[in-house]
C-alpha cells in the first residue's frame, strides 16, 4: 500500500489562520473589532426567500441534483433579464455554494496529473486549490499569451475579481475565448458578483453573446446568490453554459451525492425571480462603500481598481500588506492581505464593506 500523503503536504496552510493574531489585536479595542475582512453578508435574509423555504421545508424526499423544473426556469430567466444571457435547454445546474464548484470543477471535468489549470496572478485562492485537488498543475498567469504551446485544460476567468475588483471588458474576455477554443480549453468564469458594479460600470458575462459570439462551447459560467441575496448561509449557488459540460457535471454529481436541499432550492427559486430585495441590498453596498472609500482616501490610501464587487484594493505608501493589516489592526480594524491572493498582492489590503452600518462608521472613525 502507497504511503499515504497527509494533508499538509497536499494543500498549503488555509489563509485566514494566519489573521488569527491580528483579528485578536483588533478585538481588544475598546469600542470592538469593524471586521472588514471577509465578504460574508451580516444582512437579514429577505422575509421573501424566508418564507420559500417554510413553504418547502417539507421535503422528505431526495431533491433533484438538477434542480426542480422551477428553479432552472428561474436561472434561465435571471440570465436572460439581467445580463442577456439566453442558455440552452439543460444548461443550467445548481450547486452547493460557488466555493464546491470551485474547489471541485477540475476532478469533476476529470482533470488531473499532466493537466494545467491556468488563473489570475491575484486570484481567489480556491482556484489553486481545486487543481492541486485534482492532482493537475495551477499555473498564475494574466497573459495567456506567454503560456506557449504548453497543454491546457482549464482557464479560470474572475471579472468581477476578487479582491480588486477589476473588471475586464468584452474585448478582453472574447480574447480569452478565442484563445481558448483555438486550444480545446475549458473557460469556467467566476462571476460571482456579476450584479455589483459600481460608478456606471457594467460587468459582461462570459455567456453574453458579444463575447462568445452566440456560441457557449466549452464555456462555463459561476453565480452565487451569497452577495446578491444574502444567502451565504443556504450555500446557494449555480453553473451554466455548454449544455454538453453541464450534463457531464451533472452525471458526475449524481454519483456523487452533490444535491442542493429542497428547501434551499425552493429559496434560490424566489430570489432570482425578485430584483427588487437585491436592488436593496445593492443599496447598501452602495452607502458603506462610499463612506470606507472616503475615509481611507482621507487617511492617506490608495484605492485602485475597486470598480464592482464588495472590496477596496487598498494600500499604504508606508506599509506592505502584513505591515498595513498590523497598522489598522492596533487601530481595531481587521482586513485581508493582498498577499492572500498571490505574490503579486503583496502591498496591498482588501477591505470588505459588507460589515453593518455602525461597524462601517466605526471603522471609518477610526480612521480619521
Amino acid at each position: 500500500m502507497a504511503e499515504r500523503r497527509p494533508v499538509a503536504d497536499r494543500l498549503p496552510t488555509f489563509p485566514w489562520d494566519r489573521l488569527a493574531p491580528y483579528k485578536q489585536k483588533a478585538s481588544e479595542h475598546p469600542d470592538g473589532i469593524a471586521d472588514l475582512s471577509v465578504g460574508t453578508p451580516v444582512d437579514p435574509v429577505p422575509a421573501l426567500l424566508r418564507k420559500a423555504v417554510a413553504d418547502a421545508a417539507d421535503a422528505p424526499g431526495y431533491p433533484q441534483t438538477w434542480g426542480t423544473p422551477k428553479l432552472r426556469a428561474s436561472i434561465e430567466g435571471w440570465l436572460e433579464r439581467r445580463h442577456g444571457v439566453r442558455v440552452a435547454e439543460g444548461a443550467v445546474l445548481p450547486t452547493v455554494g460557488s466555493k464546491e464548484l470551485v474547489a471541485w470543477l477540475p476532478t469533476l471535468l476529470g482533470l488531473g496529473a499532466g493537466d494545467t489549470v491556468v488563473h489570475p496572478e491575484l486570484a481567489y485562492p480556491t482556484y489553486d486549490i481545486g487543481a492541486r485537488i485534482a492532482g493537475a498543475t495551477p499555473v498564475a498567469s494574466d497573459g495567456l499569451a506567454a503560456l506557449g504551446p504548453a497543454p491546457v485544460g482549464l482557464v479560470w476567468v474572475n471579472s468581477p475579481s476578487n479582491p480588486t475588483g477589476r473588471v475586464l471588458g468584452v474585448a478582453h474576455l472574447r480574447k480569452v475565448v478565442q484563445w481558448a477554443r483555438e486550444r480545446g480549453a475549458i473557460v469556467a468564469s467566476d462571476e460571482c458578483y456579476l450584479d455589483l458594479g459600481w460608478d456606471g460600470t457594467e460587468p459582461v458575462s462570459i455567456l453574453h453573446p458579444d463575447v462568445c459570439g452566440g456560441s457557449h462551447e466549452n464555456l462555463l459560467a459561476v453565480h452565487s446568490l451569497s452577495k446578491r441575496s444574502n444567502l451565504a448561509g443556504y450555500r446557494a449557488a449555480f453553473v451554466a453554459g455548454d449544455p454538453a459540460l453541464v450534463g457531464e457535471l451533472l452525471a458526475v454529481r449524481k454519483h456523487a451525492g452533490m444535491i442542493v436541499p429542497a428547501p434551499v432550492q425552493a429559496a434560490m427559486g424566489a430570489a432570482l425571480d425578485d430584483d427588487a430585495h437585491a436592488a436593496e441590498q445593492k443599496e447598501r453596498y452602495r452607502f458603506r462603500r462610499a463612506r470606507l472609500r472616503e475615509a481611507f482616501e482621507e487617511a492617506g490610501w490608495r484605492i485602485e481598481h475597486s470598480e464592482a464587487g464588495l472590496y477596496l484594493w487598498a494600500s499604504h505608501p508606508d506599509h506592505d500588506a502584513w505591515g498595513a493589516v498590523a497598522h489598522l489592526a492596533e487601530r481595531g480594524v481587521l482586513v485581508a492581505p493582498g498577499d492572500f491572493y498571490g505574490s503579486a498582492g503583496a502591498g496591498h489590503v482588501r477591505v470588505a464593506f459588507t460589515a453593518t452600518d455602525e461597524r462601517v462608521e466605526a471603522a471609518a472613525g477610526r480612521l480619521a
